[in-house]
């Protein structure tokens, strides 16, 4: 039996991450984001904001739509989990929202982003600001595209400069800059 992976401990934030589920070695390493798309995912971070990932997995919750391990899928990758493990997992997301009140979320890949928007392209998703409102609460949503190697999406245009257009938006939101401004009044 998969454990579930969640955030790396007690972190109380106004931003909230929200990832589709762990891959395979998520549970064995015991934090989210801790493979090659976590590379990736922070390095965008630390490139356009100068956060490194210790920082921000010490100041921004990260949350997942599925908390365990989906599995493979037959052809090999990770399989996208299933709308009845999504319903299972959803009151983890909905405690998440309701306890933290987050002022800006984040939902990074297709899975994420659909549980707060209904479904588009990425090219009309990424590197805009929406304001949704989901689980009784109302917030800003910047959503990423998924950092995963298997989509090029994010690698040539238009993802490219959508990509750098919704990392501005996080960078510049109230919420974001106040962590920034105490990871840099702290050093």
């Amino acid at each position: 039996m998969q454990k579930p992976v969640v955030t790396c401990g007690p972190v109380v934030s106004k931003v909230l991450l929200v990832g589709q589920a762990p891959g395979d070695k998520e549970p064995v390493l015991g934090r989210p984001f801790a493979w090659t798309a976590g590379r990736t995912l922070f390095r965008w971070f630390e490139e356009t904001v100068g956060m490194t990932e210790a920082q921000f997995r010490a100041s921004i919750y990260m949350a997942a739509v599925c908390r365990c391990f989906p599995g493979k899928k037959p052809a090999g990758g990770d399989r996208v989990p299933s709308k009845e493990e999504v319903r299972h997992c959803s009151s983890w997301l909905r405690s998440e929202v309701e306890i933290l009140k987050p002022e800006l979320v984040i939902p990074v890949g297709k899975l994420a982003i659909e549980q707060f928007l209904p479904h588009r392209r990425l090219d009309d998703t990424i590197g805009h600001k929406f304001r949704a409102h989901c689980f009784e609460h109302t917030f800003d949503l910047v959503p990423l595209p998924h950092p995963s190697g298997a989509s090029p999406w994010h690698r040539i245009e238009p993802g490219k400069s959508l990509l750098r257009q919704a990392l501005t938006l996080i960078a510049n939101h109230p919420a974001f800059r106040r962590i920034a401004l105490e990871i840099s009044t702290a050093q």
